[in-house]
């Protein structure tokens, strides 16, 4: 029921956007309704990946291009229906994102950033060369409906709205589904992700993958409202730009925050472009640019994360004048030890041979062995830069070792990955806390919990009874 709930709101935005619309009869305005909802989309798709993984992509109109070009192509050559490309488009943004992921989430930070940004670029003018400076899509009018060419403007609104919701509706399924609580764990902290039992570079990849899927199909809708594509206008930076700025201004990592950003900037952008585009040629990215100035220094996380927050502080109740709060309790239970420390039995769950790590010519870690049986607490001692935190490290694949072996129940886990050392059974701690901020201490838990639970219900359960 509560999920149902969650999506009335977006339903009832869509119906009332919708309402709006047909009352519309300026052909640009609703032109301008249409590119709402475009994107919309296509921030939201942004917003996927890096909205709720923290990496930013300067390079998701390659996606989009992709999309664009897919369809436009798709009905010249082949005289293909666009209610067959657009899928098609979709499959192939897909694609395209698993093949640029795989190699580029090598890179960390502003190298990722920079790597993405060179990807529609190159496409840019690979599509130049290949002389489709401008591309026009054919006419039909003998089948008009099947070719998506409606003679009354609203209906392109209303398709719009209707991706529009899809996809508000797929990414709040994902957000309160494994694979959102991974991304938003890899964005607040990826080395407490992988700690936990999360395979990072899997769920970046299915994000960069859903994400290029959603970009190039709203790019493929996007052909089909102006009828004409250039390389410029789907594969230029002000493209990029438009999805990074309208997610940044309404909120990242948040359903609504494209939503807001599109349904505020595209309009002002476009109205003003058409008012004094020929005084100031390139308005629209001096729009873009102070809105994201704007929101830097006024609302860093955007505008829906900025009015949460105050509403919240708002809705905190006060104890009225003279009333006197009533303490705090705490429910403490005493633990009594069983026995004193149950007594270790032969069977050994690690192993350490022979493990050495070197950094250059510093030997941080030098031929250790030792071996914890079941039920048995070991401390690892020693003084400040002895190698106790790269020995953990080691343990845990947080780094590879240079000789020796880690057997845990018998087998072999050295070099392995962090992830996949935690789902064999070996977790840890850090010695700074590193929770994850955005989510609620259930939420916390249940990050951990998905490395045994089978479904997102077992999940919860598991980490309801350990709360």
């Amino acid at each position: 029921m509560l999920r149902m709930r969650s999506f009335l709101p977006p339903l009832l935005f869509t119906l009332a956007y919708a309402g709006i619309s047909l009352g519309v009869t300026n052909s640009y305005y609703q032109l301008i309704l249409t590119l709402v909802p475009v994107w919309a989309v296509f921030g939201l798709s942004w917003n996927l990946l890096s909205g709720y993984t923290g990496l930013i992509s300067f390079g998701h109109a390659a996606f989009f291009g992709i999309g664009a070009y897919a369809t436009a192509l798709g009905q010249i050559y082949f005289d293909i229906s666009p209610w067959l490309l657009i899928p098609v488009a979709a499959m192939l943004g897909g694609i395209a994102g698993l093949l640029i992921g795989f190699p580029t989430f090598r890179l960390q930070g502003h190298y990722f950033a920079l790597a993405m940004l060179a990807y529609p670029l190159a496409i840019l003018y690979v599509f130049e060369w290949l002389g489709f400076q401008e591309v026009t899509l054919p006419i039909k009018r003998d089948a008009p409906i099947a070719y998506m060419q409606f003679a009354d403007p609203h209906l392109y609104t209303l398709l719009g709205l209707a991706i529009m919701l899809a996809t508000i509706v797929l990414t709040q399924w994902i957000e309160r589904s494994r694979f959102g609580m991974a991304l938003l764990a890899i964005k607040q902290n990826e080395a407490a992700a992988e700690a936990a039992g999360i395979n990072t570079l899997a769920w970046k990849l299915r994000a960069i993958t859903l994400s290029g899927a959603i970009a190039a199909a709203i790019g493929g809708f996007y052909a089909q409202v102006l009828l004409v594509v250039t390389p410029q206008s789907v594969f230029g930076m002000l493209v990029s730009a438009q999805a990074l700025t309208v997610a940044m201004f309404g909120g990242v990592g948040t359903v609504w925050g494209p939503v807001i950003g599109s349904v505020i900037l595209i309009p002002l952008a476009e109205i003003l472009h058409a008012e004094a585009g020929a005084r100031i040629p390139g308005i629209q990215g001096v729009i873009f640019g102070i809105a994201i100035v704007c929101v830097i220094l006024l609302a860093p996380e955007g505008l829906f994360w900025k009015l949460r927050d105050l509403l919240r502080k708002r809705s905190v109740s006060k104890p009225a004048a003279g009333e006197t709060p009533e303490p705090a309790v705490a429910n403490v239970t005493a633990l009594k030890p069983t026995a004193r420390q149950r007594a270790a039995t032969g069977e050994v769950v690690l192993e350490v041979r022979n493990l050495s790590r070197s950094f250059g010519g510093l030997k941080a870690v030098q031929d250790v062995s030792f071996k914890l049986h079941k039920n048995e607490i070991l401390g690892i001692i020693g003084p400040n830069g002895a190698g106790k935190t790269t020995l953990f490290n080691l343990l845990n694949g947080f780094l590879k070792p240079s000789q020796g072996e880690v057997l845990i129940d018998g087998r072999n886990m050295s070099g392995q990955r962090p992830h996949v050392i935690c789902e064999a059974g070996i977790g840890r701690t850090f010695q700074v806390m590193r929770p994850f901020l955005r989510m609620s201490i259930l939420d916390n838990v249940v990050v951990g919990a998905y490395v045994r639970a089978r479904s997102d219900d077992e999940a919860r359960k598991l980490a309801a009874d350990a709360v």
